[in-house]
């Protein structure tokens, strides 16, 4: 985790079903802060849906996580989304407090449940990064994910089997690492069950590409845009 937080990185990804482009990704950590006295790290994912599409609607969903940088693995401290289109902010909110070993959950700005806490945990969004740090190894993880209320759980297999692939955002084609995956829970647009994920084969393990099931089939997601620089 040391090593990627040194770098500043943009990335901007296309969300495809068939032969439509649903949408687009944008993904950050925005910048370091601290909340209730602790310094944290800010991660944010904007969706925004290609409007142009009937059935996709206008969609702008902005999923914000303050994480916690360790030696080992991150883990999530605050998880809240806005739902920029309809100027609903912070609509969805979780706060992990693990002295108390508890999950508040605050939906539509009021306490909505409180749930036992009892491990490093995430809304979801985390699975970003924790991802790319077991990325080309041969480790097996599961990863908790607290996401409609409920406690889930992602299951990973990685591998070091490596594949050339294209993307837009590279002027030629990658060497990338396979990672397998299935999703037990309700995740954003209906994403659960099982997927595939591709990243490339450098320090960072950049992130390139996710095949996925959404609430309207499977789709795919594909890195088109990718900058960093140092902090």
């Amino acid at each position: 985790m040391q090593e990627l937080m040194k770098w500043k990185e943009v990335f901007t990804y296309k969300v495809t079903y068939s032969f439509f482009t649903l949408g687009k990704v944008y993904t950050t950590v925005v910048r370091d802060t601290t909340y209730q006295g602790n310094k944290l790290w800010w991660l944010r994912t904007k969706i925004i849906s290609n409007s142009s599409i009937p059935f996709m609607g206008k969609e702008n969903n902005h999923y914000n996580t303050f994480f916690v940088e360790t030696d080992s693995t991150p883990y999530t401290r605050l998880y809240w989304r806005d739902n920029v289109d309809e100027e609903d902010y912070n609509d969805e909110r979780y706060d992990f407090d693990y002295k108390a070993r508890k999950l508040y959950i605050y939906k539509d700005h009021e306490p909505s449940d409180t749930l036992e806490l009892d491990e490093p945990s995430t809304a979801g969004q985390l699975i970003f990064y924790y991802s790319r740090l077991f990325a080309g190894t041969d480790q097996q993880y599961k990863l908790p994910v607290y996401t409609e209320g409920e406690k889930g759980y992602i299951d990973v297999q990685n591998t070091t089997k490596t594949e050339r692939r294209e993307y837009e955002a590279f002027d030629y084609p990658i060497n990338t690492y396979f990672t397998s995956g299935n999703a037990h829970i309700d995740g954003p647009f209906g994403f659960n069950g099982k997927f595939k994920a591709w990243f490339i084969t450098d320090d960072l393990r950049i992130p390139a590409e996710v095949h996925a099931k959404v609430w309207l089939g499977n789709v795919k997601v594909r890195l088109t845009d990718y900058k960093k620089s140092i902090r």
